[in-house]
């Protein structure tokens, strides 16, 4: 290492002016095998296969044992792709938490899994029999499986080498897979569970369906993006009025069947009149079956006065509308002049279809639309009316469930197309397989304008959402699927419930428990839970474990759940020796019911389970199963915790199953504290694309810089927060890496030259290092806190700020004469290295979480060893005499005072009245008492690093350099008086007094003398 004093010399320099009066031997320099440049790229791969070699995990295990155990548990990444530069971060989050846990004195574990099932797996295989020309419909279930679960298996080894070579560290040589054997079972356990409890149920609701894949999505499984729609203003003529029916007490009781209701013609203030509805989607017109409003919007009668005559909207018609949107409806018609006739209340008015008695449709459309109050109907956008189709949105469906209003129509199919018996538009496409808008759309907007039912169209874009594995957009569809309830009384193994006791209520006392990191998670999920509708956890596809359950049906559209205690075993133990395949070969039903039932009369349930529920079971499958991850938590009294860490959007996604699922099967959350992180984006902060060109590989990074550089980006980023990277940044972050380094390498090479037996007690020791020492008792503190809170940007902070500007740029600065000039006995000196011994065994441990290749690197470099290493070191324990905040307070004043002097030599520098500072001896002006008490107590040319120095009890001159923001000091630059040390330097008018060493000074004569004796005394 090449490093510049403060005094303007470099040590080769000052090496190379000694050698010529033969000093260069006596000095004692840095020395170290240490590499300045670090190589990394080369170096950390031997360092992982050295891990390897002496099975550093093993004895992370064994140092750990008694300790109370930290479980990093590992959410699943999907086992489809190399990794990208989001999983990096993930995984050296985690790898942080495990190993700065271990060094607070946890047993730190952490086994790696991955999520194997589901249909980002099944495309990959679809695709590879499509471009063999391979039809999948006629592959049998159980081969295309064992396809899946090979194709998984393949990747699973590629991440698996690229997560190790980030560093990261744990049981790689047994993760956990959630389409291994035992976990497909443990699985199959889990959903009867739910059967048992009585919350899982067939039910026939809207969900979100992906045309383009043929299976309903949870809300984890969709984004959402900008998208644009049609959107159309639609005539709903009123037909009827709704009188109230009267109890015996003449309170209102309800209103009459809209079946019932008295013709329009009896009511001459609505007669003519038509509600008017806005939609996005046209194509959900045919499954209208109601029209909602709202009871805290004003409405009324508007009648058309001016309109072009080719115009939707005709002069004298009359449309009731909210208030505050009939401008903004009128524009979007075309309309330029209306009335408002009178106010209105929707509560009792009944409408027809806008395509009732439409010819070709035959009477399908020819029933009463009755107007009902709806809590989601506001007026901010539209028309103050919201078309209710039930089959195809979740605030239509359960409205017209609460209104009764009848059975829900279906009226699109799986493949996005009108069923056949949909008139006028039976195969019209809502969708096609690619995800595009089809014709539907346009067919219903052709019959509306045809039947005198279309005021306006118009187009909007707005975010909607779309599968997050195919990206197109999804429709809303009524479907048979299997649900986990949310709001139904958990059943007791005897059939008893506890009211309220809900797996909503649960889950939201349980989040309450949990630490959040950052806090605002708390609130997300707690919404999330709040507002969430009954869990679909069924999904019509082949590659994953199986609703394993058996039914009957009632004849009234609902299913009896068999519940059978020795079906349930046979079909776990099943799926434990051959995996869920089993549940799909030649005579699985007879298998599995036995001779006990009929295989005629209970039909299997093919349909597999939502991927989410998979990973929100790997609890069960891994934390309870395996020694090493068994914990004993608080709301056993145990002092354990368990940790999940995932990007932000798992609020929605894997906490989430977790929670529901652990709060269904065990009454509690299955974890005790949750960290989230945000994205990764560029350094302008858009999102990465390949078509962009602004993606950063992890793979590219390592190869060019290594792994720490990765490692010190993420500490050293706000990750509750959106990250960015790029070339500049990383730049920047090799930059400080660099400094970091080249800190490591000065302490190695001082380091060479301690002994032990040399030490010198604290008692003894200098201020300076007593102070270093206080600092050290600090950081201790900062670091604990900041690695025991999550918060590895404070750990970065602060140890960089330590290392750069009070180790390299102060105390280094400031001692680096008396370490490379003092004599062998100098108290100074030895009580230096001492402090430098202290200082690397802290350091150096500390950083090991946040750069771990670095960190073992150094470590072994000092400590050659076959089998030791830095990760199987707890963080040292502080001596309590080494806080000294007196002697802190005394020295942030004496380096006010040095920031003042250090500013007036480099005026001095500029104007080139000195090159070193050894040059110059300030005479320093204080005139505040505590400043000048603090500085009188040390020796301010060794602090100031000048060759002598004079301290003033006044203001000093009025040229006198001063800062404004060190009131009461002044410096006057003077050069030092005498000759230039031939050793050391410095100037002094000793040099010359020792007849033996004429051209050093007395100190430097002695530490010649010192080394001579010492050389004689080896030989």
């Amino acid at each position: 290492m090449t490093s510049r004093n403060s005094d303007g010399r470099s040590e080769n320099e000052a090496a190379g002016e000694s050698a010529a009066r033969d000093y260069s031997s006596t000095l004692f320099l840095p020395q170290t095998d240490f590499p300045m440049r670090a190589g990394l790229p080369q170096r950390e791969p031997e360092l992982l296969a050295r891990w390897e070699r002496i099975d550093l995990y093993g004895q992370q295990r064994k140092e750990g044992e008694g300790r109370p155990r930290f479980v990093l548990h590992d959410g699943p990444p999907y086992a489809n792709g190399n990794i990208h530069i989001g999983h990096a971060l993930n995984k050296i989050l985690k790898d942080v938490v495990v190993r700065s846990q271990g060094a607070l004195g946890h047993d730190s574990n952490y086994v790696p899994g991955w999520d194997c099932h589901g249909l980002p797996i099944e495309w990959k295989i679809e695709e590879q029999y499509r471009a063999k020309g391979k039809n999948k419909d006629e592959v049998p279930v159980v081969e295309f499986r064992q396809e899946c679960r090979a194709f998984a298996e393949g990747w699973i080894d590629v991440q698996r080498a690229e997560f190790k070579r980030l560093g990261v560290e744990g049981d790689w040589s047994h993760p956990y897979v959630t389409m291994s054997y035992d976990a497909e079972a443990q699985i199959a356990r889990e959903i009867v569970k739910f059967a048992g409890n009585g919350l899982l149920y067939r039910g026939s609701k809207p969900v979100m369906w992906s045309v383009v894949e043929r299976t309903a999505l949870a809300e984890a499984e969709v984004e959402y993006h900008d998208h644009t729609s049609t959107t159309i203003y639609v005539k709903f003529p009123v037909t009827g009025y709704r009188e109230s029916d009267a109890t015996a007490g003449g309170l209102p009781k309800g209103l009459k069947p809209a079946s019932e209701a008295d013709d329009i013609h009896l009511f001459p203030s609505y007669e003519g009149a038509s509600v008017v509805i806005w939609t996005t989607t046209p194509w959900t017109i045919p499954g209208n079956r109601a029209v909602a409003f709202s009871k805290d919007v004003t409405y009324a009668v508007y009648e058309v006065t001016e309109a072009p005559a080719d115009n939707w909207a005709k002069v004298g018609e009359h449309f009731i509308l909210a208030d505050k949107l009939a401008g903004e409806v009128f524009k979007a018609a075309r309309v330029t002049g209306w009335e408002r006739r009178r106010q209105v209340d929707p509560t009792h008015l009944v409408c027809a279809h806008p395509l009732a008695g439409v010819e070709g449709t035959k009477g399908y459309f020819d029933f009463p639309v009755p107007v009902v109050a709806g809590d989601f109907v506001t007026d901010e956008t539209g028309t103050g009316f919201v078309h209710i189709a039930p089959g195809h949105g979740a605030d239509d469906f359960n409205l017209y469930i609460a209104e009764r209003l009848g059975e829900v129509p279906h009226t699109v199919g799986p493949d996005g197309r009108y069923y056949d018996h949909v008139p006028l538009f039976a195969g019209h496409r809502v969708m096609d397989d690619k995800g595009k808008d089809g014709d539907a759309n346009d067919a219903v907007i052709k019959a509306l304008a045809a039947a005198d039912k279309l005021i306006a169209r118009g187009r909007l874009k707005h975010q909607y959402p779309h599968s997050w594995r195919s990206k197109a957009p999804v429709i809303f569809r009524n479907t048979p699927q299997w649900f986990i309830a949310m709001d139904k009384d958990i059943a007791a193994a005897d059939g008893s419930s506890t009211k309220g006791d809900t797996l909503r209520a649960r889950a939201l006392g349980g989040i309450a428990g949990v630490d959040w990191v950052p806090a605002s998670g708390e609130n997300r999920i707690t919404g999330m839970i709040e507002n969430r509708p009954d869990w679909v956890v069924s999904r019509q596809r082949a590659w994953g474990v199986p609703i394993a359950v058996f039914v009957k049906d009632r004849g009234d559209g609902t299913v009896e759940i068999l519940r059978d205690e020795q079906v349930n075993r046979r079909i776990a133990d099943a799926f434990a020796a051959e995996g869920a395949d089993a549940w799909y070969k030649e005579g699985a039903a007879r298998r599995f019911l036995g001779n006990d039932y009929d295989a005629n009369e209970w039909t299997k349930v093919d349909d597999i389970l939502d991927v989410w529920f998979d990973s929100g079971s790997t609890h069960a499958f891994t934390l309870e199963v395996r020694a090493d991850l068994k914990v004993n938590r608080a709301f056993t009294g145990g002092p354990d915790r368990v940790m999940y860490l995932e990007g932000s959007d798992q609020h929605r996604g894997w906490f989430h199953s977790s929670l529901l699922e652990s709060c269904g099967t065990r009454g509690r959350p299955p974890y005790d504290v949750v960290l989230t992180h945000g994205f990764v984006l560029d350094e302008q902060g858009r999102k990465m694309s390949k078509s962009v060109g602004n993606v950063v590989a992890p793979q590219e990074v390592i190869k060019s810089s290594g792994a720490d550089i990765l490692r010190l980006w993420v500490c050293a980023s706000d990750y509750s927060d959106d990250l960015r990277i790029g070339p500049e940044i990383l730049k920047t972050t090799v930059e400080t890496y660099r400094k970091l380094r080249n800190t490591l390498r000065w302490l190695l090479g001082s380091l060479h030259h301690y002994r032990e037996a040399e030490r010198i007690a604290y008692a003894d020791m200098p201020a300076l290092e007593r102070m270093v020492l206080h600092r050290l008792v600090e950081l201790d503190a900062t670091v604990r806190e900041a690695y025991a809170a999550f918060d590895f940007k404070r750990v970065n902070a602060a140890l960089t700020a330590f290392m750069t500007s009070e180790l390299s740029a102060f105390y280094f600065d400031v001692r680096k004469d008396a370490l490379y000039c003092d004599p062998i006995s100098s108290v100074t000196r030895r009580a230096c290295l001492t402090v430098l011994d202290e200082v690397f065994n802290r350091l150096v441990v500390w950083l090991a979480p946040i750069l771990p290749f670095t960190a073992e690197e150094t470590w072994l470099s000092r400590f050659p060893s076959e089998t030791g290493s830095v990760h199987l070191v707890t963080f040292p324990e502080m001596p309590a005499k080494w806080r000294d905040d007196t002697l802190a307070d005394e020295w942030r004043k004496i380096r006010l005072v040095r920031r003042v002097v250090l500013g007036a030599l480099e005026v001095e520098r500029a104007a080139k009245r000195i090159g070193s500072s050894l040059e110059a001896a300030p005479v320093i002006h204080v005139t505040d008492p505590n400043l000048f008490a603090a500085v009188s107590a040390v020796d301010l040319a060794e602090v100031c690093i000048t060759s002598d120095a004079h301290l003033v009890p006044d203001e000093g001159p009025s040229g006198a350099f001063r800062l404004p923001d060190v009131p009461g000091v002044a410096v006057v630059a003077a050069k030092a008086v005498g000759e230039k040390c031939a050793r050391s330097w410095k100037i002094s008018p000793l040099v010359g007094t020792d007849p033996e060493f004429p051209d050093v000074t007395p100190r430097d004569a002695m530490a010649l003398r010192e080394l001579a004796a010492a050389r004689r005394a080896a030989e």
